[in-house]
């Protein structure tokens, strides 16, 4: 009897909110109206498309010191981290060609075709980027990859349309987790896996293909999770409504903004233009300079891992930088699953961003003295310092990614997503090859009378986070007051 009642609710509920028989975007709403209990499968889903997404990304840079060496374009060694840095830059740079188009695509098709085809291009062009013989090559299979992987914008809309209202907060959060998880775990696997038949000559032969091609096998590894990502994709739901033949055609703009409220998508409700939303764009601009920040840094403090000690560095291997990365990931996945929801519940989001961004300052200061410990001392340094570090990143990366979405309502947080992505790509694009060029020039000048060697590298990136805290006091940053 109680089970007739609910069904005979939702097909009322139906008529009233015009569900469609044959549209796909309904039939999740459908789902979402009768769904009782904790949306596991939905949280896993996501979880996986961006992890597979977010693991190529920064991989490369435990070992791109070294595959840069072997392709002998440097004339000098510390030129090295010039050409890093323009292979860093690529993937960005070709994101932030594509996200607005991807964006389109994802609103005309569906967010399902942009998510699939995304995942199936990580499995090409990281594959690829792995068998690079020379400079070119890897620059190319790199921009191709971001250029055709714009599936995180299209993600972020789907989890709003993918879950209830009471667990939106807990799908977004998701995303952010899934992403700076990946962003880790992704060098700790190329610092493990590059030059395997170096490290574990007898499993790994050096007339074998890992021989031959020794920055292969990390990207091997992140393109098999990706192909199961991408097969297991194509049973997700579709979420994207379709009323061609009952609703008159939208601009693909206008669209992508009433996508993730199916509920009122019929209504003619007036919407504030986002660009004339400062809650939004104030909290984009500040989460662009903290992106630019966490890239350059995460180029930086690779390549100042593994260079010589002559040089300022750490003279680590590319193991001894994918066991650091480990340990950071770890533990950020503790906090961010643990501690922060706690925290951003007393303090909130603008609280923790503050306080993180004005810690990172000192911490960040104290690396290059670092460099001048060895043995266990240095390791429990290096490690603290890491992780500390990628906990306060973290924390206000998600912290301003909160403050975007309750910036804007649920109709228009697909096209919020869309801008944000564009916006962050170009600041991420900068970020890996200004720390190149930063890191190459700062060891050219290891003798100089003010801020010599690296010194000069972490001082620039503390002024680009100092910068970043104090956009987020008014009158810039301002935030959206629920009525």
């Amino acid at each position: 009897m109680a089970g007739e009642e609910v069904k005979e609710t939702l097909l009322n509920k139906r008529e009233e909110q015009y569900y469609y028989e044959n549209c796909p975007g309904c039939k999740v709403d459908l789902h979402k109206a009768g769904q009782t209990g904790f949306p596991i499968k939905e949280l896993l889903s996501i979880w996986v498309v961006v992890l597979g997404t977010a693991l190529p990304i920064s991989s490369l840079f435990p070992f791109l010191y070294f595959m840069i060496r072997d392709f002998n374009i440097a004339k000098r060694e510390e030129d090295i981290g010039s050409y890093a840095g323009y292979v860093g830059s690529a993937f960005m740079f070709g994101r932030a060609l594509t996200s607005a188009f991807w964006g389109i695509v994802a609103d005309r098709y569906g967010r399902k075709p942009v998510i699939i085809f995304g995942t199936f291009s990580v499995i090409v062009f990281n594959t690829l980027f792995g068998l690079s013989i020379n400079f070119w090559m890897a620059v190319i299979t790199r921009f191709l990859l971001g250029s055709l992987n714009g599936l995180l914008g299209p993600i972020k809309a789907y989890a709003a349309e993918t879950f209830r209202e009471e667990y939106q907060a807990l799908g977004m959060s998701t995303i952010s987790t899934a992403w700076g998880i990946g962003l880790i775990i992704g060098p700790a696997l190329g610092g493990f896996f590059a030059q395997p038949a170096e490290k574990y000559p007898a499993v790994f032969s050096k007339d074998s293909i890992f021989g031959r091609f020794p920055y292969f096998l990390p990207c091997l590894c992140i393109s098999l999770f990706s192909l199961v990502v991408g097969i297991a994709s194509f049973w997700m739901p579709e979420t994207l409504h379709n009323h061609d033949s009952r609703m008159p055609p939208q601009s693909s703009y206008k669209a992508l903004e009433a996508a993730s409220d199916t509920k009122e998508g019929n209504e003619s409700t007036p919407k504030q233009s986002l660009l004339k939303n400062w809650p939004l764009i104030s909290a984009i601009i500040i989460y662009c300079i903290f992106s630019l920040h966490d890239m350059a840094y995460s180029e930086i403090f690779s390549l100042w891992a593994v260079t010589p000690r002559k040089f300022g560095g750490l003279s680590y291997s590319t193991v001894d930088v994918g066991e650091v990365l480990s340990i950071s990931g770890c533990g950020l996945l503790v906090f961010q699953l643990t501690l922060y929801p706690l925290v951003e519940k007393y303090v909130g989001p603008i609280a923790i961003a503050r306080a993180a961004g004005v810690l990172s300052i000192p911490l960040l200061a104290c690396y290059p003295y670092i460099a001048m410990l060895s043995g266990t001392a240095l390791t429990v340094a290096i490690n603290f310092a890491s992780l500390l570090k990628n906990v306060l990143s973290t924390s206000i990366i998600t912290g301003l990614f909160i403050l975007q979405n309750k910036a804007v309502d649920q109709r228009q947080r697909g096209a919020a997503n869309g801008l944000a992505m564009t916006s962050m790509s170009l600041f991420k694009a900068i970020g890996p090859a200004g720390g190149g060029l930063l890191f190459s020039w700062a060891q050219k000048r290891l003798d100089a009378s003010v801020l010599p060697g690296s010194q000069v590298v972490f001082f620039v990136l503390n002024v680009i986070e100092a910068i970043g805290v104090l956009l987020t006091f008014k009158p810039f940053l301002v935030e959206t007051q629920k009525t």
